[in-house]
């Protein structure tokens, strides 16, 4: 079988991101969702509540399983036997900074080729950071994410705001 991964945050995980991991099932035989446990990120979901979110997103999606990793990318795909790493560009800007990753990782691992997939425009604009954001302020997000992620957001946000009114009391 001829395996990719598909690393990232994913906190939380898009309609962006499903779209690469659909279109990117159809030219591996299987992919695994690397959800990285060290990022420089200051996440908004628990290693757990991602990959729940993510559990939940892709059930029905044969061939496609979800992991956590620490640690080198390159290391975790030779460890799941990948023969890719699948990464999704939204726009120029995104070019760049996959392009540099993608030759270093080439340099650690000359066997594991990187694969490029360009989101569809109706996506270009959604990051996981706008999301957030707006979620944040109330606003409805369902055109973006799954309905159990905008659930997951409601949540966290309804139960901040709460932390938030109690520290004020």
């Amino acid at each position: 079988m001829r395996t990719a991964i598909y690393p990232g945050t994913f906190d939380p995980v898009t309609n962006g991101h499903l779209d690469i991991l659909v279109r990117g099932k159809e030219l591996f035989d299987g992919v695994t969702i690397a959800i990285a446990a060290d990022s420089k990120k200051a996440p908004l979901f628990t290693l757990g509540e991602r990959m729940e979110l993510l559990l939940e997103a892709t059930k029905d999606m044969p061939n496609v399983n979800v992991r956590v990793f620490e640690g080198l990318t390159v290391e975790f795909a030779r460890k799941c036997g990948a023969v890719a790493i699948l990464r999704g560009l939204r726009a120029l800007s995104d070019f760049e900074y996959e392009f540099q990753l993608a030759l270093m990782n080439k340099k650690i691992a000359p066997d594991i080729e990187t694969v490029f997939l360009m989101t569809q425009s109706k996506y270009s604009f959604i990051s996981s950071s706008a999301i957030k954001w707006a979620s944040s302020l109330h606003a409805g997000v369902t055109e973006f994410v799954t309905p159990n992620v905008e659930k997951a957001l409601m949540s966290k946000f309804s139960n901040l705001r709460s932390e938030v009114r109690d520290e004020d009391s």
